[in-house]
């Protein structure tokens, strides 16, 4: 048996809960009692019998555990939420939300709205209806998304998020997944957002890059949506309709010489590596308190030298193999990893198999971006918080006030201090950050002119010689399949990681290739020079100062929501190392962030019900000229109407945008000696007209009705009659457009850089 595919390591679940739900059963299921339309399901609801209607409750609940909720009781959070009377008495509570978690998992691609719901649901169960479906909506579980049926604004049925959204501004820090979900969640909850990034691209950790001529999409940061079953990021790709490709389980292992790993060696210390594990659990249970100062490797080794096992230079560098995925697993040298708490996230961990997003997962940081208002290249320096609000000052001392703001930077940062907050974080929060570890994962990534290697496999592992330099491209990431080139990543884990951010990158691709021409010249296979290659220095990277997170010797789960605590409910915190149950992945942190949201619309609400009332902050006004430069040059102009639009692909009939409309105020010279009729209606065509200056009047558009504009045959007057009459399309002067519209033009902004940055060339040459 080959090794586990590169992952986060499968580990043993709680025995108390069942195995993840398959989410591929859940269309058979449904559809059977759903059908293709609301009218069908009540009908069939109607006939069914008592087992049926059971059985249907079964796999709904299933579905609903996939997601991450109890099967017959409420989430510890879910209760203080609920009016008194149905959390006092639940069961039938859980069943209504049961059943809608699974009606929108049947169809993400469009909002389940409550009308839809209470269609499937007898009447009585109403006010359980209105309770779950609010309570879903709001914390994320539901309705939430990327699709075109998804927009960053406000849905039609806004009102039901409540009166207190659509007053409050938030400013959130970092456009990572979790800042993205949070203000992609918080603008259809009616808040004003904007989103500072210090990069000069969004995505954060997550970052494709485009290698060989661009053709070759390369994951440089976070790469594998680990486990599909009820994953968020799963979502997103079934709505924009992209493919996923799972990762193989075959993976097989080289020796530093080229041979490979023969398949009785590799099945017996795969059986040694999970042996080790579960004796190691076994030690923490039998040293209790005492396990929270020993590290997960020093129990390893102490158990290995114990039962005498991998005795031998052959087993022992198998067995380093294993580690060292271990070490990539946790962004962390199994010397820092707790032996008490390393794996606390294991019941939560999602099912199913690990995929490949095709063309990158910048596809979703991209969909995620569209319409969010994001200035690049704004690093945040200080961030100051009190009961009036929050200021929040970027490198060049510009200053942006709102009523609260969202920090998603990396646990890095934070521990690198290189942003002040005023007042200082609580003494319990300063504390979590430095208990909590942050490792180190790199890359090497090459685009090849052709493939040379097994094309039947995704992943193949390289032995080392030496325990200390185990990780050193121990792992090789096929991704043919998905990148649009023949593309190869080594990785470097463990302390071979931080050794690695010291190599020359011509050393390092020399290093690489010399294991590929170990392992294929034996076979006859020669090994191209890559077209292109590329080398990650995450841990000098000052905007995360490192990969991801993991429960260092001396830190707990508790550690990761002491983080994810707000502080007077002016500044929250969103991000993979706030959120104890899926830490270091990447649904963990798109969770996260809309988690916060749920989080920051509450305490809108109970500002709102305070004393406290909110202002609009003058900060959150397009800078002056802003939107004058817009239209300086705009993605649409025919006569008298220009247009620009907040979307990086124009060809959306939906994008939103703003339009233009210039006109000319002019004055009428009669000539000398008329004289005008009473009855005279019309200006006199012998009148000499003087143009004395051109104003601007703006107004929302979609680009759809800037097409119908443009393809109309009328002339620009009659097109402005159909602008404003057929359409309906109210117009605004210049300050008023400021004022009403500064989200679209920070959003028509971002989405411009958005579509430079695209068209720019890469340059990610390494000579070699």
């Amino acid at each position: 048996m080959s090794p586990s595919p590169p992952r986060r390591p499968q580990r043993r679940a709680a025995s108390s809960r069942p195995a993840s739900y398959d989410e591929s059963l859940l269309d058979a299921e449904l559809q059977a009692y759903l059908g293709d339309a609301p009218s069908r399901r009540v009908r069939r609801l109607r006939r069914l019998s008592a087992e049926e209607r059971q059985r249907e409750t079964e796999t709904e609940a299933l579905i609903a555990l996939s997601l991450g909720f109890p099967i017959d009781e409420l989430l510890p959070e879910e209760r203080p939420l609920l009016p008194a009377h149905i959390a006092d008495a639940p069961n039938d509570y859980i069943v209504v939300r049961n059943h809608i978690l699974a009606s929108w998992r049947a169809d993400p691609g469009a909002p389940l709205p409550r009308a839809r719901v209470l269609e499937t649901v007898a009447a009585s169960y109403d006010h359980l209806v209105a309770a779950a479906h609010g309570y879903l909506a709001r914390e994320g579980h539901i309705n939430f998304g990327v699709s075109a049926a998804f927009p960053a604004a406000p849905p039609p049925d806004a009102a039901l998020h409540g009166p207190a959204a659509p007053a409050a501004s938030v400013i959130v820090v970092g456009a990572g997944l979790a800042g993205l979900a949070a203000a992609r969640q918080l603008l259809r909850f009616g808040f004003r957002v904007l989103v500072l990034e210090g990069r000069a691209r969004p995505g954060g950790r997550v970052y494709t890059s485009r290698l060989g001529g661009d053709k070759a999409a390369i994951e440089l940061g976070g790469s594998v949506i680990t486990g599909i079953h009820a994953n968020p990021l799963g979502v997103l790709a079934r709505q924009l309709s992209i493919p996923l490709h799972k990762v193989r389980d075959r993976c097989p292992l080289y020796y530093p010489d080229g041979r490979t790993v023969e398949t009785r060696l590799d099945r017996s210390i795969d059986l040694v590596f999970n042996t080790l594990l579960d004796h190691a659990t076994r030690l923490r249970e039998f040293l209790n308190e005492a396990a929270e100062r020993i590290s997960l490797g020093e129990g390893i080794e102490k158990i290995r030298r114990l039962y005498h096992v991998a005795r031998t230079d052959d087993e022992r560098m198998v067995l380093d193999w294993h580690l060292a995925n271990l070490e990539f697993s946790n962004a962390g040298c199994l010397s820092e990893l707790s032996l008490a708490h390393w794996d606390q996230d294991d019941p939560y961990e999602m099912g199913g198999d690990h995929c490949f997003l095709a063309g990158g997962n910048s596809r979703l940081i991209h969909a995620l971006c569209d319409g969010v208002p994001v200035l690049y290249e704004k690093t945040v320096k200080r961030i100051e918080h009190g009961a009036d609000g929050v200021s929040v000052t970027v490198e060049g001392g510009q200053v942006f006030q709102a009523d609260m703001v969202l920090c998603t930077v990396p646990l890095g940062v934070l521990k690198s201090g290189s942003i002040m907050f005023d007042p200082e974080l609580p003494e319990h929060k300063l504390g979590a950050i430095q208990r909590l570890g942050f490792g180190l994962l790199n890359k090497v990534a090459m685009v090849f002119p052709h493939i040379f290697w097994d094309e039947d496999i995704d992943t193949f592992g390289c032995l080392n010689k030496e325990s200390s330099k185990r990780g050193e491209y121990f792992l090789f990431y096929s991704y043919h399949t998905v990148s649009g080139g023949a593309v190869l990543i080594a990785l470097v884990a463990g302390e071979a990681a931080l050794e690695f951010e010291k190599v020359d990158p011509v050393v390092a691709l020399h290093r690489v290739l010399a294991i590929l021409r170990g392992i294929y010249g034996p076979k006859g296979v020669t090994v191209p020079d890559p077209i292109q290659s590329v080398c990650t220095r995450w841990g000098s990277d000052p905007f995360c100062w490192g990969s991801y997170s993991h429960i260092r010797v001396g830190s707990s789960g508790a550690d990761y929501d002491i983080l994810a605590e707000s502080v007077n409910d002016r500044l929250f915190f969103a991000g993979e190392a706030t959120i104890c149950a899926y830490p270091a992945t990447m649904h963990g942190a798109l969770l996260s962030g809309l988690r916060e949201a749920s989080k920051i619309h509450r305490a809108a609400e109970s500002i709102m019900n305070s004393d406290q009332k909110y202002s609009l902050p003058k900060s959150l006004r397009p800078p002056n000229g802003a939107l004058e430069d817009l239209f300086s040059e705009p993605d649409l102009a025919f006569g008298r109407f220009s247009f620009v639009f907040s979307s990086v692909t124009l060809d959306d009939p939906e994008a939103p945008g703003l339009a233009r409309i210039s006109l000319d105020k002019i004055l009428l010279l009669q000539p000398k000696n008329h004289e005008p009729k009473e009855d005279e209606k019309v200006q006199d065509p012998a009148a000499e007209k003087i143009v004395l200056h051109t104003f601007h009047l703006y107004a929302t558009v979609s680009r759809e009705q800037a097409d119908r504009l443009q393809n109309s045959s009328d002339d620009d007057k009659g097109r402005l009659g159909l602008l404003c009459k057929d359409l309906g399309v109210k117009l605004m002067g210049y300050d008023s457009t400021c004022d009403v519209c500064s989200d679209m033009i920070s959003s028509i902004l971002s989405a411009r850089k958005a579509r430079k940055r695209l068209q720019r060339p890469k340059n990610f040459n390494i000579s070699h």
